[in-house]
Order: structure tokens, then C-alpha cells, then sequence
């Protein structure tokens, strides 16, 4: 377990429960089931002593209810253990009103409607990746698709080098990994010098993408500084290079070993959005953290102005409050309730096309390859904390004839 273990003095004993979210040893490559085992045995809110010590939240209606209450519960401080200065985005670490401007400069790049204009990009792209390993037979599906499919898109949005995708990959995975104050600020600082030289260049080179559109746009009827267009393109930047990249592979190494789920979807591909909905609801990726700046009680829990509490996003999709079976991967639920992209002031506002992705993505990933399997005798390394992800996944299968 972790050091830093800390309970408060008058902190009730049967609200304690040891968790360690970056490194307990309970948690194995079925990270978000491991979660569900482990935590089933927790109080339904509970404060663990690891990490400095942090309120942890499990079931859907209270992370509902408190990733909604920014009066009580504010994104200004999202690190645990809390840090001396975290790191700052927009409108990630704002909240309302605050953050409503920011907002609304984002929304149009992620509406229904861009989305749907970006549906044929998106397939050319799926179809160019999954012809590139088709033929052999096998490949690290998430070094080789995954980590490169949503990646490649969110760069090409942002008017990034795509010969630079492995490194700025490696970036986004060192500042996921830092949890030190000092590590955390020279993982930031590297980030920031990438997205620095990339605005610089957008200002003597403007072009048709998100960077471009946040130095030119009028926001309450000014322009942008330059640190606030930074600090909307640092979160843009962590959520493009990492969040559907780690869903994706969740998903595929579930589909994997499931030939059934193959062949259905293979015979009717009408299904694979319902695939897509029940692998968010399985396979959520972000723990997210809010701190108490004003104390209040919910849910019969006293919570106190500048403790931290984590939300954890996985554990929301598998309440058995709210869903059947919650552990069973299961395409045909009539609602696949869950909280992958959080709720209220700060839903994710990538969800329609990180949905759109994995949607075309599984849609010309099995008209090339139909059948396919966990290659045997390879481990599926994982990372835990705040966002979970698998580090590696071999696949295998045979080859289709040619036509």
C-alpha cells in the first residue's frame, strides 16, 4: 500500500476502508472487475488513509449527485494526493459560471452535427489502420490500433505533426503515471513546451483546426490570451491521446474472448452500437476527483472543506442498484445506465465522438477480421489511477482468404 496514511481523529471506524488507487495489489488485469470485487465489500462512501488520505464514492447516484454540486465539490483541485500547484484547465478546472464560456467555445467542434460530417474521415482512417494488420494475422491491438485510431483523429483536429504520435503518447502516458509533485510538474512542463511551439505556429500559420479556432474566436467579446488557449488545449491534448485509446482496449480484449459476441455482430452489425454502450458502461476508464470547499453531509457522510474525494467512474456502471448482473458483459440490457463521461457541468464533451469512433472502428475491424482471439501465453499489462488503462494487448487470428 501506499505511504501518506492518514485518517482524520474523528473520522467514524466503520467508514474506513484501505485503498490504494494507483497501486493496490488487489486490483489485476480485470481492473474494473477487480474494483467491483473489492469495493462490493466497502461502505458505500468510505475514506481510505492512502495517498494523504481521501474520501472514495461507488455507487451511481451519489457520484451523480456530487460530480453535479460544484458549490460543495469543485474541479479547481483534481490531484490526489493534493498537490502545492496543480495543474490548471480549461474548462476542466473551472466551475460554473466559469467555465460556461470555455464551453461553449468547444461545443460546436463536438456537436452532432460535426460529428456526423467527421463519420467518412473516421472510416477512412479505421479502414487505412485495420488494413495495415488484416494480412499478418496478429498484433498489439493497442499499441497498433488503439492507441494510434482515436489518437491519429484528435491530432489531425488539432492541427498536429502525425509523425510525432508515439511521442506524444509517451508524454500523455508519463503525465498519467506521475503522482509526485515534482514528477507531475516536469511531465506538465514537457506538455506544455509541445503545445507552446504548436500555437506559436498556428498564430504565423493559421489553419482549418481546433488551435486556430480558439487564438481567432470571440469569447463575451474578446480574444483568447495566450495561457487560457494553452490551458484548453493541455486537457483537449490528455483527453484525445488517452481516454477512448484505454476504452477501446477494454473492450476488444472483452470481445476477444468472447467468439459468440463475434459472430453476432459479424451476422448484424446493427448491434455494434449497444456493443459500444455496454463497453462504456463496463469498461469506464477515469476515477474523478473533486475537493470539498464548503462542508457538507450526504448520504449520511460529514464531509469537510479541503478534503479530497474520489468519484470513481468505473464503479458507477456496475452498481447493482441500478443495473442487472452488473458484472456480465451484456449487449441486450434495454439501458446500459452508467457515468463513463461524468455528468452535470462537466460531461465530457468528446462522448458523441468517442462513441462515433469505436462504433466504426469495431464496424471495419470485423468486415477485415471476423474472428479473432487473445494471443495465449501474452500478459495485458495495466495501469491503475486516475485513469485506468491496459498497456499492451497481443491478438492472433487467421488470415481470411483473399476474394
Amino acid at each position: 500500500m501506499a505511504d501518506g496514511m492518514a485518517i482524520p481523529k474523528d473520522m467514524p471506524r466503520e467508514l474506513v476502508f484501505e485503498f490504494d488507487i494507483y497501486a493496490d495489489p488487489r486490483i489485476g488485469e480485470d481492473v474494473q472487475g477487480d474494483y467491483f470485487k473489492l469495493l462490493s465489500r466497502a461502505p458505500d462512501i468510505f475514506w481510505t488513509p492512502c495517498n494523504g488520505g481521501h474520501w472514495v464514492v461507488r455507487r451511481y447516484d451519489a457520484i451523480s449527485e456530487i460530480t453535479k454540486d460544484y458549490e460543495h465539490f469543485s474541479v479547481r483541485e483534481m490531484q490526489i494526493p493534493r498537490v502545492p500547484n496543480p495543474p490548471f484547465f480549461i474548462p476542466l478546472s473551472l466551475d460554473p459560471p466559469a467555465n460556461i464560456p470555455y464551453r461553449q467555445v468547444m461545443m460546436p467542434a463536438f456537436s452532432p452535427k460535426c460529428v456526423a460530417e467527421m463519420e467518412p474521415k473516421l472510416r477512412e482512417w479505421a479502414k487505412r489502420m485495420v488494413d495495415e494488420v488484416a494480412d499478418k494475422g496478429h498484433c498489439d491491438f493497442l499499441h497498433e490500433i488503439a492507441a494510434r485510431y482515436p489518437v491519429s483523429i484528435f491530432m489531425e483536429l488539432m492541427g498536429m505533426d502525425l509523425a510525432r504520435l508515439r511521442e506524444f503518447r509517451d508524454m500523455a502516458d508519463e503525465f498519467f503515471n506521475a503522482h509526485d509533485p515534482e514528477g507531475l510538474e516536469r511531465a506538465g512542463a514537457e506538455i506544455m513546451g509541445v503545445l507552446t511551439n504548436l500555437m506559436e505556429q498556428k498564430k504565423k500559420s493559421p489553419g482549418k483546426d481546433l488551435v486556430t479556432h480558439f487564438l481567432t474566436v470571440d469569447v463575451e467579446g474578446r480574444k483568447l490570451r495566450d495561457d487560457e488557449v494553452l490551458a484548453m488545449i493541455f486537457i483537449l491534448f490528455l483527453g484525445g491521446m488517452d481516454t477512448v485509446t484505454n476504452v477501446t482496449a477494454f473492450a476488444y480484449r472483452q470481445l476477444a474472448g468472447d467468439p459468440t459476441l463475434q459472430a453476432r455482430l459479424v451476422a448484424d452489425p446493427a448491434l455494434i452500437p449497444k456493443f459500444v454502450e455496454e463497453a462504456l458502461r463496463c469498461f469506464a476508464v477515469v476515477n474523478s476527483p473533486r475537493l470539498v470547499v464548503k462542508d457538507t453531509e450526504r448520504f449520511g457522510v460529514k464531509f469537510h472543506a479541503g478534503e479530497m474525494v474520489l468519484n470513481m467512474l468505473p464503479m458507477g456502471g456496475r452498481d447493482d442498484r441500478c443495473v442487472d448482473d452488473p458484472s456480465r458483459f451484456n449487449i441486450d440490457r434495454q439501458q446500459s445506465t452508467h457515468i463513463t463521461f461524468s455528468s452535470g457541468p462537466h460531461l465530457c464533451l468528446g462522448h458523441l465522438l468517442a462513441r462515433a469512433e469505436m462504433r466504426i472502428l469495431t464496424e471495419e475491424w470485423l468486415k477485415r477480421v471476423p474472428r479473432f482471439r487473445l494471443t495465449p501465453g501474452k500478459a495485458h499489462p495495466f495501469r491503475i489511477g486516475t485513469v485506468c488503462a491496459i498497456l499492451s494487448l497481443p491478438l492472433e487470428w487467421d488470415v481470411q482468404p483473399a476474394v
